[in-house]
């Protein structure tokens, strides 16, 4: 049915097929559920696309633009939801908004789950949901309310939490899958003293994506590793990706009917890693359930992690053939839930990959980019999902609107000079965007910094600074101006927050 609705003074017609009406809530309406269009008579906006998953790209592009998209189809099987993939119209997940060129924005966002996606030209905005129909949240006016709006009545419906991780130590950006227990001991040792909360063990200690146990290169066992980093002051940290298996692991060997399959009874190529596609687990089963509890439980209970780095989990939502036609998004949820059950509310869970909507309430912690990379741009690519410190800070600065639902993670900053070809205003860029989200974390071995990169650090990781938000793209740290806007586009115009 149509009708006609006033936002914020501002008339628009919308047209939903849902039953009820809108109704007035904090900061705008709640529009029926199913699908939703507004005519919203803003001409050529800027259109904000956000990303389903920690890599898929998020920012403003304007509707006689093309839309902002991964083009390569291998790369956006991984780090999108490729189903919903549109070259020719601007789209979305969970979340859409116009630009309306003063400062005022329309937004239209999903309150439940069901794979919602969003659409727009230059006279509709159109919302949608793949499986059953949740109420939306619309609303106009400054691009700061409106987002805050949004993010009070996602927290109402699907939770959000408060957890800090504090300072954080990953092996990754300096070993990457080469690290070893001697490696770690050593490294362990040395960071002792330095203001780090956690130290996060990342890909390379497991025999095989799939199979969680440790590889020859941990002779020890995990247990020792971890009652290591404890003894020495820190928090145990691990990289799992529980939710995926290679195909040439001993779990999708032994167990194939645990892996999700696709109409025609074969396994689903959730993505592409490690030299190939990899599988993903039929959250749907019980079977698959169990084996995600008896990996949890041992991971943090009998060998002692508290922080948890769940990476690739958004193929617990690609889709796939579910028991009893489960939706994706809640199937991924409820393997969450479990997850979070099994581990206890006292670890942290940092989700990598993840999916917005289904993730909140459960997991403390987002990534909200690509990797970074010591580098700032791969001119051998385009692609906005490719590891690269540029992506890592546009797509995180684009979803800063997260942080009253959890941690929004920018991935980690740069100390060394060793193997690095960040400029200083680079590098500048990263740790100025660690602060204004409040997550810091670091690679950086503190064997390889020199006496004085090793004092920098240690004077950035004690600091509390002051932050305050400016306008789309302006921070203060400590009074201090921080402008993204040259590392995002030299055309982007930063209007001020009123």
């Amino acid at each position: 049915m149509a009708t006609l609705i006033e936002l914020a003074g501002r008339t628009f017609a919308l047209v939903h097929e849902g039953p009820g009406r809108p109704q007035a809530a904090d900061g705008g309406l709640i529009l029926p559920p199913g699908r939703v269009a507004l005519l919203h008579e803003l001409g050529d906006a800027l259109f904000y696309r956000h990303g389903q998953n920690s890599w898929s790209p998020c920012g403003w592009r304007r509707l006689s633009e093309p839309p902002l998209r991964i083009a390569n189809p291998q790369r956006r099987l991984t780090a999108d939801d490729d189903v919903w993939d549109d070259p020719a119209r601007h789209h979305s997940s969970a979340v859409a908004a116009l630009d309306a060129g003063d400062g005022t924005v329309l937004l239209l966002g999903a309150l439940g789950l069901g794979t919602a996606r969003l659409a727009a030209d230059h006279d509709t905005l159109t919302g949608w949901y793949e499986h059953g129909g949740q109420p939306w949240f619309a609303a106009y006016g400054p691009e700061e309310e409106v987002f805050a709006a949004y993010t009070g009545h996602l927290a109402a419906s699907l939770g959000s939490s408060s957890r800090r991780a504090g300072n954080v130590w990953s092996s990754w950006y300096a070993y990457y899958e080469a690290i070893t227990e001697q490696q770690l001991a050593k490294d362990v040792q040395d960071l002792q003293g330095l203001p780090f909360d956690v130290v996060q063990v990342d890909d390379g200690w497991e025999q095989l994506v799939g199979d969680w146990q440790p590889n020859h290169k941990f002779p020890s066992g995990m247990k020792a590793l971890a009652d290591r980093i404890g003894d020495a002051g820190m928090t145990p940290g691990l990289w799992l990706a529980p939710f995926i298996a290679l195909p040439g692991s001993q779990f999708a060997q032994q167990h194939p009917g645990l892996l999700l399959r696709d109409s025609r009874g074969e396994p689903v190529i959730a993505g592409n890693n490690w030299g190939t596609g990899y599988h993903a687990l039929d959250l749907s089963r019980p079977a698959t359930l169990d084996h995600l509890g008896e990996m949890i439980h041992r991971v943090v209970h009998e060998w002692g992690f508290r922080y948890l780095k769940l990476d690739f989990i958004n193929a617990g939502a690609v889709p796939g053939v579910r028991a009893g036609d489960a939706e994706r998004e809640q199937t991924y949820r409820d393997a969450l839930a479990l997850v979070r059950r099994v581990a206890g509310d006292d670890v942290y869970l940092l989700g990598s990959g993840a999916v917005l909507l289904p993730s909140l309430g459960i997991l403390d912690g987002l990534r909200s980019g690509p990797d970074v990379a010591p580098m700032w741009q791969n001119y051998a690519t385009d692609d906005p999902s490719d590891a690269m410190a540029r992506n890592a800070v546009v797509n995180t600065v684009h979803r800063l609107w997260h942080q009253p639902l959890a941690e929004v993670d920018p991935d980690v900053v740069y100390f060394r000079s060793r193997l690095n070809l960040l400029t200083d205003q680079q590098l500048g860029w990263l740790r100025d965007l660690a602060d204004i989200c409040r997550f810091r974390a670091l690679s950086d071995p503190p064997s390889w910094l020199t006496a004085t990169e090793l004092e920098d650090l240690r004077a950035y990781l004690s600091a509390q600074p002051e932050i305050a938000r400016r306008s789309r793209y302006v921070w203060t740290v400590d009074g201090r101006e921080v402008d993204f806007t040259p590392a995002i586009t030299p055309a982007a115009q930063a209007y001020p927050i009123t």
